[in-house]
């Protein structure tokens, strides 16, 4: 058990701060959502739908590659061959990116903005040259710089939309003659956010300073050849992954918008409702990627090991439980959540029956992530790659079936599908290749009984309650509670064995009499 609890501590370390900055960046991002109507937002949407994809190019599986050869090769010599590799690879990747700019701008169709497309390529550059420094804070279990760079970032992220959106925007709607109120230009509007993602992103590169400053111009072909073998099927998963994940936003105006001016408008509103809605959902996704922070290198570690298997299948078990509790808490308090994103702009709130289609398709997400360690281990990323290349093929199909006829809801159910599928066909081939005793039945038990409670709580109580208005929100919220109660009682019987041995929550949970004798 002490492999979990490795895990745990390492995933406190990297994911407190983590989810501390994430947070505020998603409360940043709900901001705009209460500053800027659907049509405003849409515009952000396409950007951030697009960043993710040039991050796979960019980095094309560096990260994971360093983890990996690390055990094996000498670390300083490793460290400066990637960095000298992603820095000349960026620089040359971005020329490509202003020569091709206006080709791109179309594509995304943001010609009316063609600024953010310039500043969506910085963003890159600079997000591009923190990887590996970040990867080494990572390997050298550096916890707390880590935490410091996240944060600091997350912060000064923060305050510049505060500053150019509150502070400089009172200035200038009071026609004040300052700095402050010449500063503000009302056309950027929703762009300070990404203005304020670059300086960000900047920033953190210069906190990395010293991770950076180590860094020699050695290169050493052979061990590059090897890591750029491994890593390219890398570049198809994560490829493959981002078009599972963004290619609904990305493509949605294109499958949908018509040739008039109210049709291509409905379309930016349609979109910027899914974007919105979208970003409920990923709440569970935040918490897959800190996951994976610390999983990633702690999985390549504890390979050596006899029990590995074991350690992974108990791994995967309390993945599931915390993604079940994370699906109640999202899928069961949907009428609190809609007023985050629709206080202002009621529009928004239209969309909210997708968030636990998305949700439970990221719960789905998760546990492919975690399945996939066996062909990083067993050097079969390319069987990792055919699998993320068929779930795009199915993510684009089912998009550009379902979204004429059901919208952004469509393109929810395509999402669903597709993650879905990954997951069982990783599975399938992965106790093949690499057997590991996940607990099956019961994790798939305690994803139908989670469905089961929404399902139930929606369309029984919630349909019931609205006869009785007066008496809605207590009820509402009431059960809701009692149903994430409830649960949580149900784990605390069936898995008593595990969570007895966690060294806090199994003396919180399993408190016994002091008689001198252990517990049965």
């Amino acid at each position: 058990m002490s492999g979990i609890k490795k895990l745990a501590g390492q995933t406190m370390w990297y994911g407190v701060p983590k989810i501390v900055s994430r947070f505020l960046n998603y409360g940043l991002t709900l901001l705009g959502f209460r500053l800027f109507d659907a049509v405003s937002t849409s515009d952000l949407t396409q950007v951030y739908a697009l960043i993710p994809f040039l991050n796979i190019v960019f980095t094309y599986g560096l990260e994971t590659s360093y983890f990996r050869f690390a055990q094996t090769k000498d670390k300083s010599v490793l460290y400066n061959t990637l960095n000298v590799s992603i820095v000349a690879s960026t620089i040359l990747f971005t020329i490509l990116l202003f020569i091709f700019k206006d080709p791109i701008t179309n594509f995304v169709e943001l010609q009316d903005r063609p600024g953010f497309v310039t500043l969506m390529i910085w963003i890159t550059f600079f997000d591009t040259l923190a990887v590996i420094p970040f990867a080494k804070l990572r390997l050298e279990d550096r916890p707390r710089k880590y935490a410091f760079v996240n944060l600091a970032s997350a912060l000064i992220n923060i305050l510049l939309v505060v500053f150019f959106l509150f502070i400089a925007k009172g200035a200038h709607d009071r026609h004040e003659a300052s700095f402050l109120g010449v500063i503000y230009n009302p056309d950027i509007n929703v762009g300070y956010f990404v203005i304020a993602n670059l300086v960000a992103s900047i920033a953190t590169l210069l906190f990395l300073y010293k991770e950076i400053s180590v860094i020699r111009f050695v290169f050493d072909k052979q061990m590059w050849k090897e890591v750029i073998i491994y890593s390219y099927p890398l570049i198809i998963v994560g490829f493959g992954g981002m078009i599972n994940e963004m290619l609904s936003r990305l493509v949605y105006r294109k499958v949908i918008a018509g040739d008039t001016a109210a049709e291509i408008l409905k379309a930016k509103k349609d979109l910027g409702i899914f974007g919105a809605n979208y970003k409920l959902a990923v709440l569970i996704t935040i918490f897959i990627q800190i996951f994976k922070l610390a999983a990633e290198p702690f999985f390549f570690n504890k390979s050596k090991s006899d029990d590995a298997q074991k350690v992974y299948a108990r791994v995967m078990k309390f993945f599931v439980i915390a993604c079940c509790f994370m699906f109640l808490v999202i899928s069961l308090f949907l009428n609190g959540w809609q007023l985050l994103i629709a206080s202002k702009y009621k529009e928004y709130a239209e969309g909210i029956h997708i968030v636990p289609i998305l949700a439970l398709g990221s719960v789905f997400l998760g546990i492919y992530y975690n399945l996939s360690v066996w062909y990083k281990l067993t050097n079969r990323n390319m069987t990792g790659a055919y699998i993320t290349i068929a779930g795009a093929i199915i993510t684009l199909v089912l998009n550009i079936v379902f979204i004429p006829h059901f919208g952004y809801t469509g393109s929810a159910w395509a999402t669903f599908i597709c993650y879905a599928f990954m997951m069982v066909i990783s599975y399938v081939l992965g106790q093949k290749y690499y057997t590991i005793p996940y607990a099956k039945k019961k994790l798939l038990t305690y994803l139908a009984i989670c469905v089961g409670m929404y399902i139930f709580h929606e369309y029984a109580i919630a349909r019931i309650m609205d006869h009785e208005a007066a008496y809605f929100p207590f009820v509402y919220y009431g059960t809701s509670l009692l149903f994430i109660g409830l649960f949580t009682l149900l784990l605390v019987k069936v898995e008593r064995k595990e969570f007895e041995r966690l060294p806090f929550i199994g003396k919180l949970l399993y408190r016994t009499p002091n008689t001198g004798l252990k517990p049965q």
